[in-house]
């Protein structure tokens, strides 16, 4: 179980980009971090996941599980699962897994809303969608504490 203070890393899995956010120490905001790129063939960036986890003192991590629209598993979901074992296994913090469905649309029209491109940006979306993601996981966590404090 993650702990309820601390940085938290989020994990937006990509076949080509993982995006990467931070939670502030009190959990209650997360940030885009980076993007960590995969090249075809080459081994997956995992000392610099773990390098950013330590250097920020991570208590936790949370890994985007891409479900189907209908809530299904699919290939993807099963590199998610793989990916967060591995982080939990490689640096010894709790891993949840989290519903990530729409967190890059989600990423996508913030930065619209606000007017501006996506256009070469792709590294920038996948960053914020990891802080979309995480965001939601922060808040969720936040609505239940609250609710089970009141009975």
């Amino acid at each position: 179980m993650i702990p309820t203070y601390g940085r938290i890393l989020g994990v937006d899995w990509g076949e080509v980009r993982i995006g990467l956010a931070l939670s502030d120490e009190t959990q209650t905001l997360a940030s885009p971090l980076e993007t960590l790129s995969r090249r075809r063939g080459k081994r997956f960036p995992m000392p610099r996941l773990l390098e950013l986890a330590a250097g920020h003192a991570a208590v936790g991590a949370v890994v985007g599980l891409p479900l189907t629209l209908e809530g299904g598993e699919g290939e993807s979901a099963s590199h998610a699962r793989a990916l967060a074992e591995t982080i939990a296994r490689r640096s010894g913090l709790p891993v949840d897994l989290w519903d990530e469905r729409m967190s890059t649309a989600r990423a996508l029209r913030a930065v619209r809303e606000q007017d501006g491109s996506t256009r070469g940006r792709k590294a920038d979306v996948d960053a914020l969608a990891a802080a979309v993601l995480l965001q939601h996981y922060l808040d969720t966590r936040h609505r239940r504490a609250a609710a089970d404090q009141r009975g």
